[in-house]
């Protein structure tokens, strides 16, 4: 690796804030920031270091410090689209291995809300298992859990409660040396009291959820990524009750796999499941296989990724247009006078 042979080395992002960064390397944590260089070639914030990154870097211990030079290749990302009316990429962790998808079993539950989860974690390339935390305030647990496999086909589900310190040991096998596992799940669902838990240790400040609507207070300001004692990496996100989709064309049909396996049973390949003779989606609503507000929210999630691949689309061709300006006034001002 040429970056080796200049002597610098390999560490990975714990935590960003405003463009500054903690680093875990070989010297400990250090706190970087990116080279000019790196500033200069970022098209946009998914060029910037995310927490879970491995990043190349120049450590200057005796200070510690390091100067960042190069993000290495992801081998997964979980994103979403930034706040705002902009079209702009947020990388929510990379280098993940597992995404909890974490809900909590009181009135902040919501079905509709984990699908879009599943969405984002199938599509970054890391491996959904969702946890249904508060179990011990759920009168049903065996409806919800059924509820949310049949949304969830074939992704393990746990049922948790930190605060008894119920169901945490069918976790370990996530939490192995080596392993990253990043938690998404809104404010309030106990993210933080479950990585206290797992750790044997505060890391992370809980607070109580609202009186009245069990909907949590913002204890999770920012990522990051924390050591646990048995070896593995957890990182923490901030509450995202309002999760807009970045993109998610491989993530969609693994996450309605049930609702495209009927489509793909229609008589017509063209079928827009209204009227038309031998529509398999309609029989399915109609005897019961298939709930009317599943197939809803497949159609509503459906409409916003395309909206949003239109705007990426029309983005893109502004951010080439602008890139090529930039290539040429650069050769106007570089060419050799005669």
């Amino acid at each position: 690796m040429p970056y080796l042979e200049q002597g610098m080395e390999v560490g990975r992002i714990a935590l960003e804030h405003k463009r500054m960064y903690r680093i875990f390397t070989a010297h400990g944590e250090l706190l970087g920031e990116v080279s000019g260089k790196l500033r200069y070639e970022a098209a946009g914030r998914e060029d910037y270091p995310a927490v879970g990154d491995w990043v190349v870097i120049s450590p200057r211990p005796e200070e510690k410090r390091a100067t960042i030079h190069a993000i290495l290749p992801r081998r997964s990302k979980f994103s979403r689209k930034a706040a705002g009316s902009g079209v702009e990429e947020q990388i929510v962790a990379a280098n993940v291995d597992t995404v909890f998808l974490v809900n909590a079993l009181n009135n902040d539950y919501n079905l509709r809300r984990l699908e879009r989860y599943l969405i984002l974690a199938w599509e970054s390339g890391a491996n959904p298992v969702i946890v249904l935390s508060k179990a011990d305030l759920c009168a049903d647990l065996a409806a919800r859990i059924a509820e949310v496999e049949a949304v969830a086909v074939g992704v393990p589900v746990h049922a948790i409660s930190s605060e008894l310190g119920q169901g945490l040991d069918a976790l370990a096998p996530y939490l192995g040396g080596g392993q990253t596992v990043a938690l998404l799940g809104s404010s309030g669902v106990g993210k933080s009291t479950l990585i206290n838990r797992l750790a044997g240790k505060d890391l992370q400040q809980v607070k109580e959820v609202r009186a009245g609507d069990d909907r949590g207070r913002h204890t999770t300001t920012h990522r990051e990524l924390f050591q646990l004692s048995g070896g593995g990496l957890m990182i923490d996100t901030p509450g995202m009750r309002e999760l807009q989709l970045w993109e998610g064309d491989e993530g969609f049909r693994d996450a309605f796999d049930d609702v495209e396996t009927l489509a793909a049973s229609c008589r017509f390949h063209d079928c827009q499941h209204q009227k038309e003779p031998g529509c398999a989606i309609r029989l399915a609503i109609e005897d019961g296989r298939l709930e009317r507000s599943r197939y809803d929210s497949y159609r509503k999630l459906q409409r916003e990724l395309a909206h949003q691949a239109r705007k990426e689309d029309a983005a893109l061709r502004a951010a080439e247009k602008e890139k090529w300006k930039k290539i040429h006034k650069s050769l106007r001002h570089t060419k050799p006078k005669r």
